[in-house]
C-alpha cells in the first residue's frame, strides 16, 4: 500500500532511506522495513523523523528501540506540527535546463531557466530575462517521473555571476501534482545522498 511509504530523515532533516511500514501504526510501536539495502545508514542515528511520500498527512518522530536484518521497530514518540513547512521546505539542489511561459507577466513566448534547486513548496532558477517579484508563470519540472506544467510565483530576486536567480514558490497545485513533486524531490535527496556516501 503505498501510504505506507515513508522517506526517513535524520534529526538535522537529510533524507537517509525509505521505510515500508509493516503492521499497524494505532500504537507507540511501529514495524519500518528499511528499502534499497539502507539498514546500516538508517542505524547509525538513534533518532529518526517520518514524512510520508504519498500523502500530506502528519510526520512523525521516533527513537529506533531494536532491529532485525532490514527490519527497525520505532518507539513514536511525538507528531510534528510544523510538517507541511518540513515537507515543503526539504529542498535539494539539482541542475536541469528547463522552459518558463507567462500568466501575468508582460512578455510573450517562453524563455530557458536553468534550476538551482526544488522543493515540494517551490523552485530556484536562474535565467538572463528579467522577472517581478508577484509575477506568476508555467514552469516544466522534467525530472518527475512524467514532465510536470506547474504555475508559480516570483518570491524573490538575486544577482548570480551569469544571471539573475529566482526564488519562486508552487501555487494551486491539485493532489497529484503534489505527490508527483514530493516523490521527485525525495528521490533526488536519496540519490544524492548515496553519491556523497561514495
Amino acid at each position: 500500500m503505498e501510504q505506507s511509504i515513508y522517506l526517513l530523515l535524520d534529526s538535522r532533516g537529510a533524507a537517509i532511506a525509505r521505510g515500508r511500514i509493516q503492521g499497524k501504526t494505532d500504537g507507540p510501536y511501529w514495524q519500518i522495513q528499511v528499502e534499497d539495502g539502507k539498514i546500516d545508514d538508517v542505524l547509525t542515528h538513534k533518532k529518526l523523523k517520518l514524512l510520508s511520500i504519498m500523502d500530506a498527512g502528519p510526520s512523525f518522530e521516533g527513537t529506533i528501540v531494536r532491529s532485525r536484518n532490514d527490519m527497525i521497530q520505532l518507539e513514536v514518540s511525538k507528531i510534528n506540527r510544523d510538517t507541511g513547512d518540513m515537507r515543503k521546505n526539504l529542498r535539494v539542489v539539482v541542475h536541469f535546463k528547463s522552459l518558463i511561459y507567462p500568466i501575468t507577466g508582460c512578455w510573450r513566448g517562453r524563455r530557458e531557466i536553468e534550476s538551482h534547486d526544488l522543493s515540494a513548496g517551490g523552485i530556484a532558477f536562474y535565467t538572463d530575462h528579467s522577472l517581478q517579484v508577484g509575477e506568476q508563470l508555467e514552469v516544466v519540472i522534467p525530472v518527475t517521473n512524467e514532465p510536470l506544467v506547474v504555475r508559480c510565483e516570483i518570491l524573490r530576486m538575486r544577482p548570480a555571476d551569469h544571471a539573475i536567480m529566482y526564488a519562486a514558490k508552487f501555487v494551486e497545485l491539485c493532489d497529484d501534482e503534489e505527490v508527483l513533486l514530493r516523490e521527485s524531490v525525495f528521490n533526488l535527496q536519496l540519490r544524492g545522498r548515496a553519491r556523497a556516501d561514495l
